[in-house]
Formats: C-alpha cells, sequence, structure tokens
C-alpha cells in the first residue's frame, strides 16, 4: 500500500501592505485606552518638563492627566462657557486657555483659581499660546483680531485686525520671541512681527484654515484647511512647496513626531496620517471609530492621545521591549538554536561516506482523520478557529481535497445548528475572495442542496443563508458593471487605435485621390 502523501496548502497571493520601517515603528502601540469626556475633545497639549503630564480641553474644562493615569489629577473648571485650546508654557509652570466668553485666562500649576484674566476679545477666543520669552500671551478671536498680552501686567500690548472671518488657529515661533503665525476662516494664513504694525507675509491656502504648525527651525510652516496640507518655505518668502491631499474630509490637526522627521495630519474621516517629511509620502495611517479633532504626541512617542468628536479621548501607549531575565547561577541552560542546526550546511566531499537516514513526516492532524477517511471530523478540525481565522487557506485547501475525493457532500451533511452556523460564518467572510470564491461558491451551493429540506427550522440559520444570498447577488453586480467599464475601455481604445490609424493612413490616400478627382472632373468640364 502506498504512504499516505499529505494535503499540499497552496500558497495563494494575498493583497496587504508593504511591510516597512515606518510601518513596524507605528504599529509598535498596544490596545488604545478609551477615557469619556464630557464633551468634543478640541484640544490636547503636553508638558514639555517631565513627568510629561497633557491638558484636554472639552466643554467647560480642562483637564490634565498624568502619564499613565486615567483620571485627571488636576481640574481647571473656573470657565463660564466652553473652554477652548489649554496649552501648556514652555517650562510647564502656567497654563493660558480662551473660552466662549471671549476671555483669556492663565493658571497656575500649583493652584486651581486663575493667576491671570485678560478681557478684551468681544467673541470667543479658539487660540491662545505663549511667546518663547514666557512673558507674554498670543490669543486669535473671532471677532477677526489676534492680540498680545502682557502677563505681569496683565495689558493689551498689541492688537491686529488683518483677517476678514473668524480666527481659528495660531501659534508662535520657538527661535524668534516676535514672530506670530495666526490661520483664519478667510482662506489665509498671515505672519506677524510684532515689532511691524502690519503682517510681514500672507499664504493663501485656499480653504478655511484649521491647524497650523512652525517646525522648529522656523524654516517652514504648515496649514491644514479643507481636504489639504499645504507646507510653506518661510524663508522664500511663504513660497508654496507641497500641497498634499491624502484625507477625505477637512484636516483639523496637526502634530510632528519628536525627531521632527515625521509629519502628523487628523481628519474628520477617521484617519491619522503621518507623512515623511523627506518626501511627504503617507507612510503610515491610523484609523479611529470616530472623526479626529484633536491631536498629540508624547516625547520620544511614547505615547500618542486623539480626542474625537464623540466626546472619547483615545491614549496609545508604545510597548516596551522586554528584556532578556538572566539565568541564575547552577541552573542549568537549555542549548542554543546553532546547536541544533549544526552541520546541515556542510557539503559533503568526494572522499566523504555519506549516510542518510529517512526522516518521519508527522502529519497535521487533519492529514490523520483524512488518512484514516474521517472526512466529517477533518473538516471539523480546519473550522476550528485557530485555523479558520489566522488560516483560511488551509480550511479551503482541504475542502478542496474533499471536493476531489467525492466526498464533501458527506462531510457537510449531518450538522447540528451550531456546526452549520459556524461554517455559513466562514462562507459570508471568504466567500467573495478571488483566490477562495472557486472553491467556496461549490461549498455553498452543496449547502443550499443538502439543508434546503429544513429551511425554517433556525432562524439564526435562515438569516445567515439570506445574508450569504445578499452577499453573492451584490458580487455578482459588482461583476456585471465591472464587465461594462471593461466594454466602454475596449471601444475607447479601440476607437484611438482606428484614429492614429487614419491619421497615419490620410497623406498616402489624399495624393491618390487628387489625380483620380482631377480625372472624374475633366469629362464633367469639358
Amino acid at each position: 500500500m502506498a504512504t499516505y502523501k499529505p494535503v499540499v496548502i497552496q500558497s495563494l497571493p494575498k493583497l496587504g501592505e508593504k511591510v516597512t520601517q515606518d510601518s513596524l515603528y507605528w504599529k509598535n502601540y498596544k490596545t488604545p485606552v478609551q477615557i469619556k469626556e464630557f464633551g468634543a475633545v478640541t484640544k490636547v497639549d503636553f508638558s514639555p518638563v517631565a513627568p510629561y503630564n497633557y491638558a484636554v480641553t472639552a466643554s467647560t474644562r480642562v483637564h490634565i492627566y498624568g502619564r499613565y493615569s486615567q483620571e485627571p489629577i488636576k481640574t481647571f473648571s473656573r470657565f463660564k462657557d466652553t473652554a477652548y485650546c489649554g496649552t501648556y508654557r514652555c517650562d510647564g509652570q502656567l497654563l493660558v486657555a480662551g473660552s466662549e466668553d471671549g476671555v483669556v485666562r492663565l493658571f497656575d500649576m500649583n493652584g486651581k483659581a486663575a493667576l491671570r484674566q485678560f478681557d478684551g476679545h468681544t467673541k470667543a477666543v479658539h487660540v491662545v499660546d505663549f511667546t518663547s520669552d514666557k512673558y507674554r500671551i498670543l490669543s486669535g478671536s473671532d471677532d477677526y483680531t489676534c492680540k498680545l498680552w502682557d502677563i505681569p501686567n496683565s495689558v493689551d500690548l498689541l492688537s491686529y485686525k488683518e483677517h476678514t472671518d473668524y480666527i481659528r488657529c495660531g501659534c508662535t515661533s520657538k527661535l524668534n520671541a516676535d514672530l506670530f503665525v495666526t490661520g483664519s476662516y478667510d482662506h489665509t494664513v498671515k505672519v506677524f512681527d510684532s515689532r511691524t504694525e502690519k503682517s510681514v507675509m500672507t499664504m493663501e491656502h485656499g480653504q478655511p484654515v484649521e491647524s497650523v504648525l512652525m517646525y522648529p527651525s522656523g524654516g517652514l510652516l504648515v496649514s491644514a484647511g479643507g481636504r489639504y496640507v499645504k507646507i510653506w518655505d518661510m524663508l522664500r518668502g511663504g513660497q508654496l512647496l507641497v500641497s498634499l491631499r491624502n484625507h477625505h474630509k477637512t484636516v483639523t490637526s496637526l502634530c510632528l513626531s519628536s525627531s521632527g522627521h515625521r509629519l502628523l495630519s487628523g481628519s474628520l474621516d477617521r484617519h491619522v496620517k503621518i507623512y515623511s517629511t523627506t518626501n511627504y509620502k503617507v507612510v503610515h495611517s491610523f484609523d479611529y471609530a470616530a472623526p479626529v479633532l484633536s491631536l498629540a504626541l508624547a516625547p520620544e512617542d511614547e505615547m500618542i492621545v486623539v480626542g474625537q468628536t464623540n466626546s472619547v479621548l483615545n491614549i496609545q501607549y508604545r510597548k516596551h521591549e522586554e528584556k532578556n531575565e538572566r539565568v541564575p547561577k547552577g541552573k542549568r541552560r537549555r542549548p542554543a538554536y546553532r546547536i541544533f542546526v549544526k552541520g546541515k550546511d556542510y557539503m559533503p566531499k568526494q572522499e566523504d561516506i555519506f549516510v542518510s537516514r529517512p526522516v518521519k513526516d508527522h502529519l497535521k492532524k487533519h492529514d490523520k482523520l483524512l488518512k484514516s477517511f474521517q472526512v466529517s471530523k477533518a473538516l471539523d478540525t480546519v473550522l476550528e478557529p485557530s485555523v479558520r481565522v489566522k488560516t483560511p487557506e488551509v480550511t479551503v485547501a482541504i475542502m478542496q481535497e474533499l471536493n476531489r475525493r467525492g466526498t464533501l457532500k458527506n462531510a457537510l451533511a449531518g450538522r447540528d445548528e451550531k456546526q452549520l452556523s459556524l461554517l455559513l460564518g466562514f462562507l459570508l467572510r471568504h466567500a467573495v475572495e478571488p483566490r477562495f470564491a472557486p472553491v467556496l461558491i461549490h461549498v455553498a451551493e452543496l449547502l443550499v442542496d443538502i439543508y434546503h429540506p429544513v429551511v425554517g427550522q433556525s432562524s439564526v440559520i435562515d438569516k445567515q443563508f439570506v445574508r450569504l444570498q445578499d452577499l453573492v447577488e451584490k458580487e455578482i453586480n459588482y461583476q456585471e458593471e465591472l464587465l461594462e467599464v471593461l466594454g466602454m475601455m475596449d471601444t475607447l481604445f479601440a476607437s484611438m487605435t482606428r484614429k492614429k490609424e487614419t491619421s497615419v493612413a490620410l497623406p498616402e490616400s489624399s495624393n491618390n485621390s487628387i489625380p483620380a478627382l482631377a480625372e472624374q472632373q475633366t469629362p464633367m468640364d469639358t
């Protein structure tokens, strides 16, 4: 009797993203921790000094969270209306926030009440930030004005009213204390110098500007609005370098990685895109359950915090590399891997005597059952979660082998409600995949033929059959639409080819036709 040959599992092509260093780096985050806030999270800002707490602005409060705390360690709630843009100073000692009532409030991190209160705006203040000299505050409001405030004296130093719509974003330069940028819904980004009376630079973004970001070097400026993210060269007078359009909805927030080599953008399309700052191509993306309003990265990219419109704060921590524990003295160590593979790469010489030892093949569980003709149990084995979820190609290969043997119908018959539901669930997940469709569609037809007489006895099975029918009908409609498109393209390409042929053949035909026409016209003229 011939020895049993195991079922060959075909390695089918599978579409997937290319594994790069960026994908490995940005995928190295744990399962997100979600915290429910009192309202939409409009701003997240990390303290620049250890222990790197972060401020979360939502509704009428600014919560301060610790590095690993899931509840606020401090709360600033002295706001009469909605708070905006809670931002740390570069030393982490002070925090400033705007509000819907037009008041800018300054808080000491060691206290609860407002340390300073700046009145001067007539409408909501959505933008606040500290200048790099620590003694002034920038604010931008819906009254179309941006102001510079003096912290020690609580006075308005400068006021600019050059925008013609709401000012919803802004930032200050980390190198020059007199330089700051504002973005407005009038589609413009303006650069101001506090030593001048007017703006020194204006860039047309083309969409209402939702966020601006200045590189630490001060040479590049990033603006986000609409579906566009644009990079401007400040050293060339605000020249547009790159215009990115990778989001499907409005881009709401921008952020730089700790190294400055990656740019992050969050959008209402529930995605966070990561760009390389060398060629500005998307190297990775995160997907969230709700539109993204705010985004921040901790120092050294230790965690990423995202605020969403559904009042959820999404926190992902980076996984730490596990260090190998030292083996205690006196405990025997197991042989290293190199011991087991030693000599396997040795090439025998001419004078060597080679003795081969037969290697025993260990059959897998489904092969053992197939060898003993237990086809139903073999199918049950490959329908276990560890096989059907991680390696569905093994399940499909066993179904194909059973079909080749002519025992597939016997393996599918005689199943109870739980087993049949499991089988139908596998079909619903993989039936329309091109690599599995030829086998699974045949399995679906056999299931309909076998269990047609008992339809109506289980509502769960009936619903799964209906879902399977809808899935197949949708796939057929897609295929018909694709065939129509292919027909249109064939017609278009054929017409283009004919035009090219006629254009090439025109000179010869025209030259030959002129004498013929002359011959035809000569008798008529005479």
